[in-house]
């Protein structure tokens, strides 16, 4: 569970970096959860507009931000996320 957290949080961080900022409700309306009972973990935006900034390639936005905000880093950080979390599972079973 911890280890599905911490890769959670670190791609919450990583797609904070590049989310679109105009008022910073997407930004703040991000958050990383885990489900225990089905052992899986997730990254959200709620705002009613996210998936649409997250499509739009053609919308522009500050320098350093861009549509892709989540999916990007998600591929980017999958290896770090990994380990991360087999991290947890080996101290676990320490």
């Amino acid at each position: 569970m911890r280890g599905l957290l911490l890769g959670a949080e670190h791609l919450l961080a990583e797609s904070r970096k590049e989310v679109p900022i105009a008022e910073g409700t997407l930004e703040r309306s991000g958050a990383a959860t885990v489900d225990e009972q089905d052992l899986v973990d997730g990254v959200t935006y709620d705002t009613p507009y996210a998936a649409r900034v997250h499509e739009d390639l053609t919308a522009r936005h500050s320098p350093g931000r861009k549509a892709k905000f989540l999916e990007d880093p998600a591929n980017r950080e999958a290896a770090v996320i990994g380990e991360l979390i087999a991290a947890q599972v080996r101290r676990a079973l320490r």
